[in-house]
């Protein structure tokens, strides 16, 4: 199978990160969206909403959408809870990571990482610290009372909100007011086949 995707994208890491942890081969295809090949005519034949990342399977069928790729890649491991309600649980923290927090935090590191904090986007950037301060604020609130999102167990949903929340210092948030969120990273970072971000 082939990935597309950028390294240090938090969407992409979540791929590369569970491929780590499941061992899973594939091809790195890496695509650079400053450059536009995210726009190509080739690219977009795969994916006419032209994001990344993007899993291309050995008979060309393509799946798009981070937590979709990566509920595919994990399916019947032990990153997928069996329990039908700590299933929906994930689902839960994944719906909250694309509504409640990616759109604050990725979008505030995206701002300053990508494009140097340009003085245009200055009020929009400052706008998202807001979001992304309530976004881990209801994080700290559950790993006070679970080591995980969902319970005792590290799955997806962690993986899902890993991603961005271990860069939120690149989109302006700190991390030290939210010590049981501190400790739920270096627990995801002590996870075996885990591998950091490029």
């Amino acid at each position: 199978m082939k990935i597309y995707g950028d390294r240090s994208s938090g969407n992409c890491y979540k791929i590369t990160l569970v491929c780590s942890i499941l061992n899973i081969t594939h091809e790195w295809v890496p695509m650079d969206i400053m450059k536009g090949d995210t726009k190509s005519v080739s690219f977009l034949e795969k994916n006419p909403n032209g994001k990344i990342p993007l899993l291309e399977l050995d008979d060309g069928r393509v799946l798009s959408e981070s937590n979709a790729i990566l509920n595919y890649l994990a399916h019947d491991s032990d990153l997928i809870p069996k329990n039908q309600f700590n299933y929906y649980k994930v689902l839960q923290w994944q719906f909250f990571e694309q509504y409640s927090h990616e759109p604050y935090i990725a979008v505030a590191r995206f701002i300053n990482k990508y494009l140097g904090l340009p003085p245009e986007r200055m009020d929009e950037y400052k706008a998202k610290q807001i979001g992304g301060v309530k976004a881990l604020k209801v994080m700290e609130e559950q790993l006070s009372k679970t080591d995980y999102l969902v319970g005792d167990r590290f799955s997806v949903a962690d993986i899902s909100l890993f991603a961005y929340t271990h860069v939120a210092n690149e989109g302006g948030f700190s991390l030290d007011p939210f010590p049981y969120l501190k400790e739920w990273i270096l627990r995801i970072r002590s996870e075996k086949g885990f591998c950091e971000m490029v």
